[in-house]
This record gives structure tokens, sequence and C-alpha cells, in this order.
């Protein structure tokens, strides 16, 4: 059984706690979307003042499809290159924004998203997918938080 600790401390020390959590849930699991679907429920209760965390997987077609998540229902297909999704798979970087009404060809999936980040699942150079976090504030995401949910992903990524 998983036990949610309480996040007390600063927010690097609440990062190192998730990362621990995380590790404790997929460690000793192979099943690439059960690992995926349980990363995305740790972050959704995680991180505040976010309305839609999940992962969007590379398919055939050099497109994303929607993966494990949480939060409404969502774009399913995404084409590599389109939106803030697609952008982060072609550069194969982090891409955060502070005002997604800004960011030419985003694709709006829900109307209340306004700040978004999105972050690459890598092995090697290869491209499992992406992390997609939204949140209804501008502005949501700073440095911190991109350094600490890359931290999150290279835990994750051993395990998908």
């Amino acid at each position: 059984m998983f036990n949610v600790e309480k996040y007390t401390g600063s927010r690097e020390e609440n990062y190192q706690m998730v990362k621990k959590q995380l590790h404790a849930l997929i460690h000793d699991e192979k099943n690439q979307i059960a690992n995926l679907s349980n990363a995305a429920a740790l972050l959704n209760q995680f991180l505040d003042r976010i309305n839609w965390v999940g992962f969007y997987l590379m398919d055939t077609n050099n497109e994303l499809v929607l993966g494990p998540f949480q939060g409404l229902p969502a774009c399913v297909r995404i084409p590599v290159g389109k939106g803030v999704c697609g952008t982060a798979a072609l550069k194969k970087e982090t891409v955060r924004i502070a005002d997604v009404s800004q960011f030419p060809g985003h694709i709006a999936c829900d109307s209340t998203s306004q700040s978004e980040i999105v972050i690459p699942l890598l092995k090697g150079e290869h491209l499992i997918g992406v992390l997609d976090i939204d949140s209804p504030e501008l502005n949501r995401f700073d440095e911190l938080d991109q350094e600490k949910l890359e931290e999150f992903v290279s835990v994750l990524i051993k395990f998908i």
C-alpha cells in the first residue's frame, strides 16, 4: 500500500520527496502504462495550481497520442512540431510557457489552461513521449519547477 506523506518542507525538499515516492511506486513494475499512470496520479496530488497532468506517447505516424493522465478529457493526437507538446517533442527539450495564448500554434484542449510545461521523455536520443502539465494560472511554472520535473522524468524514464 502506498501512503502519501505530507509535503511540509521547502519546495526543493518536497520535490525530493516526490521523486522518492515515484521510485517507491514504480521500481519493481515493468509495465509502462502502470508506471505512467502512477506518475501522473502522483504529480496530480503533489502539484498545486494545475488543471491537467499526463503523458503523450510517440505513435508510429510521427505524432503524439494521449497516454495516462489526470484531468479533463484531452486532445487525443498531436502532430510532432505542433503546439507546446509537439514543439517539445520536435526539439527534444523542455518547453515552459508563461502564457499559452502567446504561443504560436497553441492547441487549446482546455480553455482554462493559461500556462504549460512540457518535458520530453528520452531514452538516449529516442523520444518515447512527453510529460505535459497545464495550469489555469499565468506563469505558474518557474526554473525550479523545470529543474525538478526534469529530475522526476529522469527517475521515471528508467522504468518505462
